[in-house]
């Protein structure tokens, strides 16, 4: 058997099940697995080894549960509130503070029998200003973000899956960069509820895991309506897992338009070539344009975060504008300006372009695009192109980046697969089928 720290969610959760693998043995071994690569690395916020083993203990004495999760380690963007554990969502008007309860995610996760390892870092309140995270193919250039230290965790091997959150491109972007799995499911699939806020309209709950598999068994325990978040949508569950590996060869539908217009040429050599494979693979790949201005789609997107970005710091930003970073003081600058009828229009051409998606995914089962521009860039002020992970985003689609190799700079590439509104289960079948048929599975040099 691989070494216990190398081990994917579902791997782990199979042996712990078997009682082959002990759950504490787990949580030892990514302990020390942290303690060797985090000082250089720097994903990690906080970590709590000591509530970590105790959970352990407990997940090992009922090993033969029935969850996807059981006796997993799991680590929590910083954002996400835990109970008697410092979230400070990057920020230092939050330095120092702790929340009486857990995120609903994090409860969700734990009641399952997941063990939470820690927090990891993030930007300042999911925004732009960068956190310390390095990435591990090099650190010379951005590991993305907001999910920052969730995405190196996981690609580094110190923790099987980390939760993340994307208002933008803050889960998808940071698993291209990283060489994992990123995956983004409806607005409202998974309650935000003790979730730091950034624009309400846009943030959704996801996971950071290395395969296709992976999401789908975290998703069977965080999906569900949460009466208590308002934007948690009441609609039917699905069996993720059971869904991975069914159905036959899937209708993929290849983007260029504006995605190929605005890629590196790397990016877009690449995303022709996965295209042929998954062809020859037996996939129906066909070019599809849903007549969508995506350019127009990302300024208008900007417009409606902005907005809400300074409506949810309006409290707090004023008196304490020198404890914020330069980035989300003009984001939050650039929100007080937008009149409101920029919002208004903002919102109408959501409207229409949810509509036009929606119609484009009547005959094929997923959208192909790349998940970024291009590689990870060597600039740690930054933490990449935002642009293309927006449009699923924006309009609330479910969404998912997987790898598909290393870019003549020895960097990961990733290609985004996008879905109509609660089709996760479809969205993971195709996305596993696509990891399958690619074979492309990547470990940095650490």
């Amino acid at each position: 058997m691989a070494q216990p720290h190398e081990l994917s969610v579902v791997a782990a959760a199979a042996a712990i099940r078997a009682r082959d693998l002990s759950p504490v043995e787990l949580v030892a071994s990514l302990l020390s697995r942290i303690e060797s690569l985090d000082p250089a690395l720097v994903a990690w916020a906080a970590l709590v080894p000591d509530q970590a083993l105790a959970a352990a203990r407990e997940a090992e004495r009922a090993a033969g549960a029935g969850s996807p999760v059981h006796g997993v380690p799991f680590g929590a963007k910083d954002i996400f509130d835990t109970a008697g554990i410092r979230t400070e969502a990057g920020s230092k008007i939050w330095a120092g503070r702790v929340p009486e309860s857990d995120a609903a995610s994090v409860a969700a996760l734990s009641a399952a029998g997941a063990v939470l390892l820690g927090k990891t870092h993030t930007t300042e309140f999911a925004d732009g200003d960068p956190a310390p995270s390095r990435n591990p193919w090099d650190p010379a250039h951005t590991p993305g973000g907001s999910s920052t230290g969730s995405a190196v965790a996981v690609a580094a091997r110190m923790v099987p899956f980390a939760l993340g959150s994307q208002t933008v491109g803050s889960l998808l972007r940071p698993a291209a960069y990283n060489g994992i799995v990123g995956f983004k499911p409806t607005f409202g699939r998974v309650s935000v509820r003790g979730v730091a806020p950034l624009a309400p309209s846009f943030d959704h709950v996801g996971v950071l895991t290395r395969t296709v598999a992976d999401a789908a068994a975290v998703l069977d325990v965080l999906a569900g309506h949460d009466a208590a978040d308002p934007g948690s949508a009441d609609v039917p569950v699905d069996a993720y897992s059971a869904a991975i590996g069914t159905g036959g060869a899937p209708r993929i539908g290849l983007v260029r338009t504006w995605f190929a217009e605005e890629s590196d040429a790397e990016t877009r050599m690449r995303i022709e070539e996965v295209a042929q494979e998954l062809g020859r693979a037996g996939a129906d790949v066909h070019e599809v344009d849903p007549g969508i201005d995506f350019g127009e789609g990302y300024a208008q997107h900007r417009v409606m975060m902005e907005a809400e970005t300074a409506a949810t710091h309006a409290e707090l930003f004023p008196g304490n504008e020198h404890l914020y970073g330069p980035k989300l003081t003009e984001y939050i600058r650039r929100g007080q300006a937008h009149p409101a009828t920029a919002y208004v229009a903002a919102a109408a051409f959501r409207r229409k372009m949810r509509d036009r998606a929606r119609a484009a995914f009547e005959d094929i089962d997923a959208m192909l695009m790349p998940t970024a521009s291009g590689p990870a860039p060597r600039d740690l002020t930054s933490t990449g192109d935002t642009r293309f992970q927006s449009p699923w985003s924006y309009v609330g689609f479910p969404s998912i980046s997987v790898p598909v190799g290393l870019a003549s700079n020895g960097l990961p590439l990733g290609m985004q697969l996008a879905a109509a509104p609660f089709e996760e289960a479809a969205l993971l079948r195709v996305a596993h089928w696509v990891e399958q048929a690619l074979g492309v599975s990547l470990s940095p040099p650490v």
